[in-house]
């Protein structure tokens, strides 16, 4: 597994210091749990918000996506023509998250997706972020559109 995780990876179509995904725990047909650090020395946390700094929700949001939409996508795209081969392109389409609690600089969450359908390249999943004590720091929904990269 750990084998696939890195190639579920390494297809992701995001790089420093935009990639919010460190690893993957689980990946299945149905779901998706993975985990990122949030770096006390990220820019953002300057200014957000100056003394007294917390991780913005658009952020967590991404990372939400990165984990619970995109790594999940490309599981459930493999075998799917050029998608099998090619680092993936995508295209977010809608999401509704609701906040609950700060994540902080240095903070390490765990994201979990669960497919709530995929059809004709769309995947929308339910996701939630766990701060490391296991409190919810937010949830939602979040949709997405695969193809390959070179369309």
């Amino acid at each position: 597994m750990e084998k696939e995780f890195a190639e579920i990876l390494d297809r992701l179509p995001y790089g420093p210091p935009f990639r919010f995904v460190d690893g993957l725990i689980r990946l299945t047909p149905e779901a998706v749990e993975g985990f990122y650090t949030f770096q006390a020395e990220n820019d953002f946390y300057k200014g957000h918000f100056k003394n007294a700094p917390v991780t913005p929700g658009v952020l967590l949001t991404e990372c939400c996506a990165q984990i619970g939409l995109v790594c999940l996508g490309i599981y459930l795209s493999r075998g799917m023509g050029e998608l099998a081969t090619e680092e993936a392109a995508v295209a977010m389409t809608e999401s509704e998250m609701e906040f609950l609690k700060p994540v902080y600089p240095g903070e390490r969450v765990q994201v979990r997706g669960e497919k709530v359908y995929f059809r004709f390249q769309k995947l929308k999943a339910k996701v939630r972020l766990y701060k490391a004590n296991g409190e919810l720091a937010c949830r939602g929904q979040i949709a997405g559109i695969f193809k390959s990269a070179g369309i």
